[in-house]
């Protein structure tokens, strides 16, 4: 064994008999909450990580290897707007020479409870989760290892410690609603998304300020609940919208899947887009360029989110002092050929 090594590795074995002592337990115990095992009770798990944490053991002295790799936790990966947070991980993490390995886990509030067991095994240098917040017990884990996590588009409000990288939904709702208003539609609708995310209610409440700005009343009739930001949803809400009474002119969609779940619903009805009805979607994932007619969209820079969430856990890495946990890329509308005056 080299000098250099020797010493770290005494440094080491101090370093854990000092923490065991201090947390009157034994020395395999803190090796079980070092590997993740379990067999630890949660009150001991904690007070062992915070001590290990005070005593810098992850930073200087462990001889526990770090995967060059970046962990992406999702609870589904087979949508388009996925597709979009994937490449923009995997592209950001061949930058700083990492590897990506994506993990399905739990459901979009947090991953299952499992997870963290097979994450602390993996010791990734740094996990990226497509969830609302993470449990206090998993934080304590990654930050006792010195594994630094970002949420990606946080569907709750996440903790003031829990670093973000999230967008303007507000403002997203605001510009599609603003843009029908402007071809001058006064019956415009919404297909909401399901109404415990964040995003979701956001976008709503950019719909409401933009129609009350204007003048226009809001009528809950003309507020759809969808379920969920899939196809099947807006093809649902979609036809409840069309087959009212009085129908709109102009539907906003949640999303661009729930948007062409409004294009069938319209199709089936003999309802003709952009002649009859005007149709906003929101993400511009890439099938919403490539739909008949190509759709009218906000763009939500889901690959430039992820891609800076990558770079934010590279900078945390390295222990670099960062002012702003929360951050919030811009939205914009973008405009094609699913909206017009109208008739």
């Amino acid at each position: 064994m080299s000098g250099d090594l020797a010493a770290r590795t005494s440094v080491s074995r101090t370093t854990l008999s000092r923490v065991a002592d201090d947390a009157d337990v034994s020395i395999s115990t803190v090796s079980k909450v070092l590997n993740g095992r379990t067999g630890v009770s949660d009150a001991t798990r904690r007070r062992v990580e915070e001590l290990l944490r005070d005593h810098g053991y992850n930073r200087r002295n462990t001889q526990l290897t770090v995967a060059p790799l970046v962990e992406l936790v999702f609870h589904e990966v087979d949508s388009p707007w996925s597709i979009n947070v994937i490449a923009g991980v995997e592209r950001a993490a061949r930058e700083n020479g990492l590897s990506m390995l994506l993990t399905k886990s739990g459901d979009r509030h947090k991953p299952s409870p499992d997870w963290i067991e097979g994450a602390m095994q993996r010791r990734p240098a740094g996990v990226i989760l497509v969830f609302s917040d993470l449990q206090p017990d998993h934080k304590h884990q990654l930050r006792a290892r010195n594994i630094p996590f970002v949420v990606v588009d946080p569907s709750g409000d996440p903790a003031p410690d829990v670093p973000s990288i999230g967008t303007a939904n507000w403002s997203g709702g605001y510009a599609a609603t603003r843009h029908l208003i402007d071809l001058g539609h006064r019956d415009i609708a919404i297909v909401a998304g399901p109404d415990d995310m964040l995003c979701s209610t956001a976008r709503i409440s950019g719909y409401r300020a933009a129609l009350e700005s204007a003048g226009i009343p809001v009528r809950r009739d003309y507020i759809a609940p969808s379920g969920e930001f899939r196809f099947d949803d807006g093809l649902r809400a979609g036809g409840e919208l069309l087959d009212l009474p009085q129908r709109p002119t102009a539907i906003f969609a949640s999303s661009d899947l729930q948007a062409l779940g409004v294009y069938e619903a319209a199709r089936r009805r003999g309802v003709r887009i952009p002649d009859d009805l005007s149709v906003v979607g929101y993400d511009d994932v890439d099938v919403a360029s490539w739909a008949g007619p190509p759709l009218t969209t906000v763009r939500q820079p889901l690959t430039e989110m992820a891609a800076e969430a990558v770079r934010l856990i590279v900078r945390l890495r390295e222990g670099e002092l960062v002012d702003h946990l929360h951050v919030d890329l811009e939205s914009r509308l973008v405009v094609r050929e699913s909206t017009r005056r109208p008739v």
